[in-house]
């Protein structure tokens, strides 16, 4: 049967009481009071077609009052705009700083101008360098830290930020103007070693409570500034629209009224009143980046102006509203195909930029734009572009490219491509954001609580916000609360993984290379289950083989997904959202586990609702612990009953994202989407409900959501099931796994190298591999189970990777395609590569056709993508794919111009 569910944002401040249960008599009931919206949706059982199920969310008499909620912390009606509001700051005008503003800027020079709008990488900028460009950023990138030092202490990050300070301080200006250093804060002081970890934001969104959330920017501030470091990059404002999109966990909710909540509360707990205690904050990334078609990152948003206002634009108005400082335009593109405009990539839009954010909106604070962004629009390089300074870009993230930028702008403002105007304003916003953060006078070092290594560690707020992120969607039989002294097996690759629960931007970029001791001070969702139920009492075994299940009385099952960050986390339009066909260990692990009969709670730790039917129905129980951080106790805390015999704590979260029920939930058909659905936004269960689920249907004939037209093989790290390798010329020999660190430099074989490989940037960042031979060696990916490419070859597909050649090689270049043992069939580009320009990227094709020329067996491919090369040599390769189909503007080699043996 279908059922409806009144679908309204839920606010709530605390956890939800036995006493108050909303839905009864399978009654729908929706109560308003004031500021403050409550669902309940009645409880209805999935039927073999696979409709809704809903069931009761809340408790009407939880709702907190309006008086007893601040007005900072009140729920926002969702609004309906039809062109971009005007927004009122809390931030009075103050004409003082503005007078400030026009005399520091009126004593510059084009230099020292320039330099104030160019934030460099620290990894790529001295502090010498500083003074002598009058640099006015620096940031560190995900993985980067002082000294390459992914252990640096805090004394560490504060001698580096003292020395930058100290470097701004000793320019030739006439009124010297600090520099500020940025950093991706994004779930807590994320990148420094030993700092609490808070969970994502899809987890808090779940708790629906703003009160913690400027909590978690207040402790995210004070330990940022500890540092010396002064400006975070946070919070996400995306309204994630679709699982697809890999950043979908830095996204609060598909609801824009409870972003633009969490917004004000994010940036009032970061910036506060602008003390020694707070950073700058920075609304990101505007705008749509949520939005775009498939959940593409960088992708494209089709969506009307409406939407844009009113959905995606609704964590904007919180923070302009609370005061912030900087916002960070996005790498996305917006089509308004209704209206027939296509603005283009954000960092180019003037419309959007300056007309919509700063003259309209009234933003008076600068816009960043993204790592490299402006060398994506049309006519620009990552030195050098214009367009997207006219367009209202004020300080320009340029992380390596930094010289060459400011020399390139420095002659465009001088030949007039760029009006001193536009300048002088963009200056005097970086300016007047200085100058309220108070960052003139003082050495970081000087400032309360530097240096205060306590100030890194929140844990007791974060296992808070974790037992408020937790959302339980299943509890048949009233297996949870486990019951203390129960003996409990623990299975499953996430409950000792501190790795998993932190997932991306956590250490490093994609939260890739982690173990258990690069979180000092974190625990484990295992150590929290030992700790509540006594060690003695708890038995761990990862995937269970050979377990006696007999003596336990319980099984939780921890598992979910394994570390990424933005573009490697997508999941491609052709593939399901079926959790299980990218991690088929969790559906082995559960299907073992369920031949001891015994009731099985899963505790599944992911970034994103999945399609997980068939996960569902093989747990008891089934908890959306989303990416919680380093306070995995937290989990326990709730699954446990206290001493009454009921939960100790109980659940209090409510999805803020609607959850699939089918694994194609974004397929055509108006039948497949009426009952897309599984859980709808509000849905969770608590203690003092009783629910049965059914068994819910796991459509096992549904292998693929569209035709697929790419086999993505490498993009930024080999994309499963594949894998990177180096290896000498002799197929026979065994080769080297590369890994998954991003930071590392790998000599191989250390003894005598014949291949150096360095992670480095050719379209974003940290996307390519830079491999140099020092003897005869080769660089491939390989797939433990081959492919079949050979209905690929109809379609006219083609390998396709860029390159950007360093050394050009004096020998040949043979790119290849492997099928098996003594199966090798290649391609020579050594001519082709010849004329290449070195340091120029260039997208290389080559037709499948080309190695079926020379005899492959494409049946049976397991190595899709090789290069065996001698010294000298050297080129980064980046985007490695098969492509099928022969898309308008692709330039294939044609095979007769390629050697193949």
């Amino acid at each position: 049967m279908d059922v409806g569910v009144v679908r309204v944002p839920r606010w709530k401040s605390r956890a939800c009481t036995t006493s108050g249960e909303c839905c009864k008599q399978a009654r729908l009931l929706m109560v308003r009071t004031g500021w403050s919206w409550l669902m309940c949706a009645v409880l209805a059982t999935v039927d073999g077609g696979g409709a809704v199920l809903a069931a009761d969310v809340a408790a009407a008499n939880d709702a907190p009052s309006p008086a007893a909620a601040s007005s900072s912390h009140r729920m926002p009606a969702p609004t309906h705009y039809a062109e971009w509001p005007a927004i009122h700051s809390r931030l009075a005008a103050d004409p003082a700083l503005e007078a400030r503003v026009r005399k520091i800027v009126a004593s510059m020079s084009l230099a020292q101008k320039i330099g104030q709008m160019t934030q460099a990488e620290i990894k790529s900028i001295t502090p010498a360098q500083v003074t002598k460009y009058h640099i006015g950023s620096v940031l560190n990138g995900g993985g980067s830290w002082p000294g390459g030092n992914k252990q640096a202490g805090i004394a560490d990050w504060l001698a580096l930020s003292d020395r930058y300070y100290d470097a701004s301080m000793a320019t030739d200006a006439a009124i010297k103007v600090p520099i500020i250093w940025g950093i991706d804060a994004v779930h807590g002081d994320n990148n420094v070693f030993g700092a609490t970890m808070f969970p994502h934001n899809i987890g808090l969104g779940a708790a629906h409570d703003p009160a913690l959330i400027e909590a978690i920017g207040a402790a995210t501030a004070r330990a940022v500034r500890a540092t010396g470091v002064e400006w975070v990059f946070a919070p996400t404002l995306a309204v994630a629209q679709n699982a697809r999109w890999g950043r979908t966990y830095e996204s609060f909710s598909t609801e824009g009224p409870l972003v633009r909540a969490y917004a004000r509360a994010y940036v009032e707990g970061l910036q506060g009143s602008f003390g020694d205690h707070n950073v700058m904050a920075t609304a990101k990334h505007f705008i749509g980046d949520g939005a775009t078609q498939n959940g593409t990152d960088q992708g494209n948003a089709k969506v009307s102006q409406n939407d844009m206002i009113n959905v995606h634009g609704s964590g904007y108005f919180g923070a302009i509203e609370a005061g912030v400082q900087s916002v960070m335009a996005s790498y996305s593109s917006w089509d308004d195909v209704a209206a027939g405009i296509d603005y283009g990539k954000m960092s180019g839009a003037r419309a959007l930029l300056t007309g919509a954010l700063k003259d309209k909106m009234g933003f008076d604070g600068f816009v960043v734009s993204d790592w490299n962004a402006i060398g994506q629009l049309p006519g620009c390089t990552n030195a050098s572009c214009p367009q997207a300074i006219n367009a209202g870009i004020d300080m320009v993230m340029v992380p390596d490219d930094w010289q060459a930028f400011i020399a390139n702008t420095t002659r465009q403002v001088e030949h007039g491509e760029i009006p001193m105007a536009r300048i002088d304003d963009a200056v005097s916003r970086i300016v007047r954001a200085k100058l309220r953060m108070g960052l003139f006078g003082t050495r970081p070092s000087q400032r309360a609580g530097a240096g205060d290594a306590g100030s890194l560690q929140s844990r007791a707020l974060a296992r808070r916000a974790v037992r408020e992120s937790l959302v339980l969607l299943k509890n048949n039989h009233g297996v949870l609360p486990l019951k203390s002294g129960s003996k409990i097996l623990v299975v499953g690759k996430s409950a000792d993984s501190l790795s998993n629960q932190t997932g991306g931007w956590s250490l490093t970029w994609q939260g890739t290379s982690n173990g258990n001791a690069d979180f000092p001070h974190g625990e484990t969702i295992l150590a929290g289950l030992r700790h509540a139920a006594g060690a003695a009492n708890v038995t761990y075994s990862e995937t269970a083989q050979g377990v006696d299940l007999k003596p336990f009385d319980a099984i939780v099952a921890v598992i979910g997904e394994t570390p990424y960050a933005e573009t490697m986390g997508d999941i491609m339009p052709s593939a399901t959202l079926r959790h299980s066909d990218r991690y088929p260990e969790d559906l082995a692990v559960l299907q073992t586990v369920a031949k001891g009969h015994k009731p099985i709670v899963a505790v599944f730790v992911a970034g994103r609702p999945l399609y997980v039917n068939n996960l569902l129905n093989l747990s008891d129980a089934f908890v959306a612990a989303w990416l919680p951080g380093t306070e995995g106790a937290g989990v326990a805390d709730v699954l446990f009953a206290g001493h009454s015999g009921t939960g100790a704590y109980d659940f209090s979260g409510t999805l803020a994202m609607p959850w699939p029920g089918v694994p194609c939930p974004d397929a055509g058909g108006s039948s497949a989407r009426a009952t897309r659905w599984l859980f709808a936004p509000g849905y969770g269960l608590h203690y003092s409900g009783k629910h049965e689920m059914a068994t819910l249907p796991t459509d096992p004939a549904v292998d693929a959501c569209a035709e697929a037209s790419v086999l993505s093989v490498f993009h930024t790290l080999a994309v499963l099931p594949f894998s990177l390798y180096l290896a000498d010329e002799n197929p026979q020999h065994p080769a080297h796994d590369i890994g998954a660190d991003l930071n590392a430099v790998v000599e191989w074989p250390a003894s005598h190298p014949a291949l150096r490989l360095r992670t480095v940037q050719v379209n974003t960042q940290q996307d390519a591999k830079s491999v140099t031979w020092l003897g005869a060696g080769r660089f491939f990916a390989r797939s433990p189970q081959p492919r079949n490419l050979t209905p690929l070859v109809a379609t006219h597909a083609a390998l396709q990777f860029d390159v950007v050649i360093a050394t050009p090689a004096q020998g040949p270049v043979k790119v290849y395609m492997g099928c098996g043992r003594d199966c090798t069939r290649s391609v020579d580009l050594a001519h082709t590569f010849a004329s290449y320009a070195n340091g120029a990227r260039h997208t290389v094709s080559i037709p499948l056709a080309c190695f079926i020329k020379g005899g492959a067996d494409l049946s049976h491919i397991d190595v899709p993508f090789g290069v065996l090369a001698s010294p000298p040599f050297s080129a980064a390769f980046a985007d490695v794919k098969i492509v099928a189909g022969a898309p308008a503007g692709r330039a294939d080699l044609p095979c007769a111009s390629l050697d193949t043996p």
